[in-house]
C-alpha cells in the first residue's frame, strides 16, 4: 500500500506540473493540450517506464546459453524467494553496477554491467543478484522505474519553458506566460526532479541488503561487493541520466558534485557495517576533518538526507 500511495502521489505531481508549464505557455488551450500529454505519459510512465530505461542503457537480454552461470545464479535466488524468474540483461559498461526493475515480480527485469560480471566473484555477484531479487519481491521496482521515467520528463519540460521564455511562449497570455514566470519554471523544475528521487526512500536499501544476505545465506558477499561497487563508481564513469541514479544497488554518478550533494542512497559504511553486524567506521567526524572539501560536502549532503528520512 506504501508503493502504492508513493506512486499515485508521484504520477499526480507529474501531471500537476506538466499542466502548469501549459497555463504559463499556452493559458487555458495549453491546460488541455497538457492534460492530454499527461495522461499519455502517465499511461507510458506505467506500462512501459521499464523498457525506457533499459534502452536508455541499451540492454541487452541474455538467455542461459549466453551466460549459464549468471542465469543459474538468478534462477536459483528467484526460487528460494518463492517468484518467477525474472528476464536478465547485461549493460554494456565498464562500471561495476545493476539495477531491477519492471511493474511487478511477473514482469521483472534485473540487469548488471558488464564490469560488475568481471570484477566480482561469484558469490559478490550472488549478493548483488539477490538485492536486487528483493527488491523485486517487496515491489519496490515498480515505484523506483515511474521515479526514473518522470524525473527525466521534468528535465525535458524544464527545457520547454527555458525555449518558450526565450522566443515569447506559445500564444499565452503575458499574465500567464511572462518571462520570469517561466524562468522560474525552468529553474525549479529540475529541483521537483531531485525531489521525485529522493521520494524514493532510501531505507528501502538497507531492507533489501538485509533481505538479500538472507537469501543469499550469508551477508559477507554482499558486503565485499559493495565495497567493490563503492570504489570503482568513483573511479569508472556511467554514461547515463542521473535521473535513475536511486535505480542502482549503489549511486553510479557518486563521482559528480550533484549527484553527491543529492544522494540517493545511504552511506556506504552503514549497509556495510549493517550487513557485517559491527558499527560504522567511528571515524566519521574525524574522517571529515581530514576530507578535501569535495568529500566534506558530500558527507554533508548525506547526513542532511540521513536526518530526512
Amino acid at each position: 500500500m506504501g508503493n502504492q500511495l508513493k506512486t499515485l502521489f508521484l504520477l499526480a505531481l507529474l501531471t500537476g506540473i506538466i499542466i502548469g508549464i501549459g497555463n504559463l505557455i499556452g493559458g487555458r488551450a495549453g491546460m488541455v493540450i497538457a492534460l492530454v500529454l499527461a495522461g499519455a505519459m502517465n499511461f507510458l510512465s506505467y506500462w512501459y517506464s521499464d523498457k525506457i530505461v533499459l534502452r536508455m542503457y541499451r540492454a541487452e537480454e541474455v538467455a542461459r546459453s549466453d551466460a549459464p552461470d549468471l542465469y543459474g545464479i538468478v534462477e536459483n535466488l528467484a526460487r528460494d524467494a518463492g517468484m518467477p524468474m525474472p528476464r536478465l540483461y547485461i549493460i554494456p559498461q565498464e562500471q561495476p553496477n545493476a539495477f531491477a526493475t519492471g511493474r511487478n515480480p511477473s514482469h521483472a527485469v534485473v540487469a548488471v554491467t558488464q564490469g560488475l560480471t568481471e570484477i566480482m566473484d561469484r558469490e559478490e555477484i550472488r549478493g548483488v543478484l539477490a538485492h536486487e531479487i528483493s527488491h523485486v519481491k517487496d515491489r519496490d521496482i515498480l515505484i523506483s522505474s515511474i521515479a526514473a521515467t518522470l524525473a527525466g520528463a521534468i528535465m525535458v519540460i524544464a527545457s520547454m519553458a527555458r525555449w518558450s521564455a526565450i522566443f515569447g511562449g506559445f500564444g499565452g497570455s503575458d499574465e500567464r506566460g511572462g518571462f520570469f514566470s517561466l524562468i522560474l519554471m525552468s529553474i525549479f523544475a529540475p529541483i521537483g526532479a531531485m525531489i521525485i528521487q529522493m521520494a524514493v526512500s532510501r531505507s528501502r536499501e538497507y531492507l533489501a541488503d538485509a533481505e538479500g544476505a538472507k537469501l543469499a545465506g550469508h551477508p559477507e558477499g554482499l558486503a565485499r561487493a559493495l565495497e567493490k561497487l563503492g570504489a570503482h563508481s568513483r573511479r569508472v564513469p556511467l554514461r547515463g541520466n542521473p535521473s535513475t541514479a536511486h535505480m542502482f544497488i549503489v549511486n553510479p554518478f557518486a563521482g559528480q558534485r550533484l549527484a553527491s550533494l543529492f544522494s540517493t542512497h545511504p552511506p556506504l559504511e552503514e549497509r556495510i557495517a549493517r550487513l557485517r553486524g559491527t558499527r560504522p567506521p567511528s571515524g566519521r567526524i574525524r574522517e571529515k576533518e581530514e576530507m578535501d572539501p569535495e568529500e566534506r560536502q558530500k558527507a554533508q549532503g548525506e547526513a542532511m538526507w540521513d536526518r530526512l528520512r
